[in-house]
């Protein structure tokens, strides 16, 4: 066929398939509304952001839609109204329960028509939409807004929705991105992040409260004496020490204070340091660093009676070689924590526990009693030497930031070089930390250290094991065997120590 006249069929063809739409479309069965006079309907309301759970912005929406049910004749029951306050609809992985309801009552054909103040309060992702369609397509279900009115089951109508749906998809995808460039823009000038206020300062996170600051000092040095997080939270409730929301004190948000990188002035962006920010510390880096190792070992020490059946005093330490992961303790084994997969991944990699337990125990034992535990605890000095080197690195990263700021870095040069500069000053830092020896090893170090273990297992104290094997231990590393047979093979076992 001549190409011309192949385009000209093409376009009759297209014209015809027109008419015929056009045709179908003029002889479909639509409803007059006087048809909808009593029919069943359900009221949809949505608010993306509120303040203090405040209803204003749903109950003006419920009032415009019950104003298009009387004018449309249709019943709405009260238990018909869904409404989903401070919730977005454009997260994925928010849960929206009045959504969820009206879905629910929408399948089981209990609503003809759906009002709400606008589609997008509806939903503003596609997949949203098109599961609602998919409802539709059972039940001839009508959507009413304060400025349209949709049939579901109308081919041109789904049409006009999805454009709709798409662009406020897109609306909120822009929003997203102008947060996140703000997010960045406020970590690269190193500012905190906003939100809720944090305690010890104001709501900018920039100003120190000093009467919250000295509650945040004083919980932190309580804690370095040996305090609970529990008994320091019984004692600010008693004194009437309310908590930056103006609640009462438990266990968790004393433990909160004591892991916040704010007080001690640590930029965190996404999980990673980025340095000092621009506000003031309350608590000095040292403090901070020597609290974070005394709960990596108190955390160990309080498992109580939450331990398993089978004491498992190696929890925490064993790591799989292979893989990187930790390994779990079931069945009389450590298992990688990788083995319940059954994907590529799986990893079956596995230790039999008494002999690794005992072959562990042996060699803290022996390092017990070559210990020497004086019980000094106060800070060390650092030398000359040592100072001058901490004060070139800190240089050194106002260096990067700045070269950062300009845009002569990129963000994974500036990142990888301000960690190789930061791990150098830690590594200097780690020699003021005092680890509390004293505490841990009270009464096992000496030549006596093997009968005190003993009489720690006799007397079950399985968590204290753990304790002191985190403390001596930073990992167990598990390699593949190199022989095989019944017998352990202890080449495969190499114990990394912690400095002491």
């Amino acid at each position: 066929m001549d190409p011309v006249n192949e385009d000209s069929q093409v376009k009759n063809d297209s014209e015809r398939l027109r008419r015929l739409a056009r045709i179908a479309g003029s002889q479909r069965d639509k409803r007059s509304r006087t048809d909808w006079t009593g029919e069943p309907a359900a009221i949809y309301c949505r608010i993306s952001h509120v303040n203090d759970d405040d209803q204003t912005g749903v109950d003006r929406q419920e009032r415009i839609c019950r104003d298009i049910a009387q004018r449309l004749g249709v019943t709405v029951d009260q238990h018909m109204v869904f409404v989903d306050n401070n919730r977005s609809a454009w997260q994925r992985n928010r849960k929206r329960k009045g959504w969820d309801a009206l879905l629910d009552a929408a399948r089981s054909g209990a609503v003809r028509h759906i009002l709400t103040y606008h589609p997008d309060r509806l939903m503003r992702q596609p997949r949203d939409l098109e599961e609602l369609l998919q409802i539709a397509d059972d039940n001839s279900i009508n959507l009413h807004g304060q400025a349209n009115q949709r049939d579901l089951a109308d081919p041109d109508d789904r049409f006009f929705l999805r454009i709709e749906v798409a662009h406020a998809c897109r609306s909120s995808d822009d929003t997203s991105r102008r947060l996140k460039d703000a997010l960045i823009d406020r970590a690269q000038d190193g500012k905190p992040h906003t939100g809720k206020r944090r305690y010890g300062y104001d709501k900018s996170g920039t100003a120190i409260i000093p009467a919250d600051a000295e509650i945040v000092r004083e919980i932190f040095s309580r804690y370095l004496d040996g305090e609970s997080t529990t008994a320091i939270a019984t004692d600010l409730n008693k004194r009437k020490k309310p908590t930056a929301l103006g609640k009462g004190w438990n266990s968790f948000n004393v433990r909160a204070i004591l892991a916040s990188r704010h007080v001690a002035g640590i930029r965190v962006f996404r999980g990673e340091e980025l340095g000092q920010g621009e506000w003031p510390a309350i608590i000095p880096r040292g403090t901070w660093d020597e609290v974070q190792e005394r709960r990596s070992y108190r955390t160990a020490a309080s498992w109580g009676k939450y331990a398993p059946k089978h004491p498992y005093i190696l929890r925490g330490l064993v790591v799989c070689k292979r893989c990187g992961n930790r390994m779990g303790g079931s069945g009389g084994k450590y298992l990688c924590n990788r083995a319940a997969r059954s994907d590529s991944n799986r990893c079956g990699r596995s230790a039999s526990c008494a002999p690794l337990e005992k072959f562990v125990s042996d060699a803290a034992i022996k390092l017990l009693e070559r210990l020497d535990v004086t019980g000094q605890e106060s800070a060390a000095v650092l030398s000359e030497e040592d100072r001058a080197a901490i004060e070139g690195d800190r240089g050194e990263l106002a260096e990067l930031k700045d070269m950062w700021d300009k845009r002569e870095l990129r963000t994974h040069e500036y990142r990888a070089m301000r960690r190789t500069v930061e791990e150098r000053i830690s590594k200097v830092e780690r020699k003021l930390v005092v680890r509390p020896a004293v505490e841990v090893l009270r009464g096992l170090v000496g030549p006596d250290a093997r009968r005190n273990w003993r009489e720690l297992v006799k007397a079950e104290e399985y968590d204290r094991l753990n304790a002191v094997l985190r403390f001596l231990f930073n990992a167990v590393i598990i390699d593949e065997p190199t022989t095989k047979g019944r017998y352990f093979d202890f080449g495969r076992v190499d114990i990394d120590p912690n400095p002491i």
